[in-house]
């Protein structure tokens, strides 16, 4: 289990790329997928990661990705994205796997928080720096682009404040550190002028507070640190976020629209298998996009996936969420504070306050196959077997007797 923590680690904040020299094109994950796969071979205390209709439906829409393959416009260019999603998945399922004590789940989302959170403290104290007037980038991979950056802070956000929640009020040092790691991490999200990272954290902080049981003190905090970062930011900021209203007269906008006009005509024209990884080729919109020498990347998850995948790859990778999100709805629903299970229903809680981010921010940037939000189904659905596991083998036992933090 630790290695998959530290799998985590690697693919997602990526810290050998901020060193210097060798180490930054060393195969840094292939080692560490190694090493786990031979723990993983001899280990006892690993789970079925199958029971989860979530992982279902992920095997799934990784079996109808391969067999798509084949038939895909260009299999040779789509080879490499086809390895990269099959490792990443692979990766998925073992770490559902190892994942089964309360201490485990609780490091993986720490490390996955700490891996992001990361350069939002570090892109906030830019932000702020630099009075917001250059915009925040990210260290490369899937999350090298400002957009992408501004969006994986969003999704760590809901985090840290479980984080917040989870520190013992005693400790009100380290609470206020959560505070400001958030405070800072918003800033870096705007620091990143992206407009859809405004539109998701706008999405996610109304859903956020609609979910908290102290909604008048929640709300004003974050009003007024929305109104602070805003009024914070200067003139090229607002002018760029109100092309939001006009994106008729963005290039940018209009750039994407017709990707997705693009994806939607080649999936109806491909209704099964789609056209693969490689779609964004000068022949590719010359045959599907109503602009044909307009060429851009899907730039939205759900058009990404269509015109990859086609309709049915569509819906198999949108129950992965449905069921992602229902699960969390469980949790919340079945734990409570006589159990021990009280901090299952806040980690549920972020992990659909993450989705949301991810719904909204991810309409407008291709990042389908990106490890953070399958770190959110991975949360769920060990979250929920440990829930499962303590009711099932602890009947005959009360509650306050069994040692908190530890599965059954």
């Amino acid at each position: 289990w630790i290695g998959v923590i530290m799998w985590t680690w690697v693919s997602v904040m990526n810290p050998h790329t901020q060193g210097w020299g060798w180490i930054q094109t060393m195969p840094v994950a292939m080692m560490v997928a190694l090493c786990t796969f031979a723990g993983f071979l001899f280990t006892r205390d690993k789970r079925s990661p199958f029971s989860d209709p979530a992982v279902l439906c992920l095997v799934l829409f990784v079996v109808w990705v391969v067999i798509g393959w084949p038939f895909s416009f260009y299999p040779g260019d789509s080879r490499e994205m086809l390895v990269r999603v099959l490792k990443i998945d692979l990766m998925v399922l073992v770490t559902i796997a190892l994942l089964t004590t309360r201490q485990q789940i609780q490091w993986f989302v720490g490390v996955m928080t700490f891996s992001i959170g990361f350069y939002g403290v570090k892109g906030g104290m830019f932000t702020l720096a630099t009075g917001g007037g250059h915009k925040v980038w990210g260290p490369g991979g899937f999350i090298g682009g400002n957009n992408e950056i501004a969006l994986a802070i969003i999704l760590v956000m809901p985090f840290i404040y479980y984080g917040y929640l989870a520190i013992d009020p005693t400790r009100a040092w380290l609470r206020r550190g959560m505070l400001a790691a958030m405070g800072l991490s918003a800033a870096a999200a705007l620091g990143s002028h992206s407009r859809g990272a405004l539109l998701a954290i706008v999405a996610m902080t109304l859903f956020l507070w609609w979910r908290s049981e102290k909604k008048f003190g929640l709300g004003v905090v974050l009003a007024v640190l929305g109104v602070s970062l805003i009024a914070f930011m200067p003139s090229n900021w607002n002018e760029r976020m109100q092309t939001i209203e006009t994106y008729e007269k963005d290039s940018s906008a209009m750039g994407r629209i017709n990707a997705w006009k693009m994806a939607t005509n080649l999936a109806n024209d491909r209704v099964i298998a789609g056209g693969g990884f490689s779609i964004y080729e000068p022949s590719t919109f010359a045959r599907y996009a109503p602009d044909a020498t307009d060429i851009h990347a899907a730039h939205s998850v759900y058009f990404q996936v269509l015109g990859e995948h086609g309709w049915l790859g569509l819906a198999l990778w949108i129950a992965i969420w449905w069921y992602t999100w229902r699960g969390a709805a469980w949790i919340r629903a079945n734990a409570t504070e006589a159990a021990g299970t009280k901090w299952c229903s806040h980690l549920a809680s972020m992990c659909q306050v993450s989705l949301v981010g991810y719904a909204v921010g991810g309409a407008f940037l291709s990042l389908a196959y990106f490890d953070l939000p399958y770190n959110d189904m991975i949360t769920v659905v060990v979250t929920r077997r440990w829930m499962q596991e303590r009711g099932q083998h602890n009947v005959s036992v009360p509650m306050n007797n069994i040692a908190d933090g530890v599965a059954a």
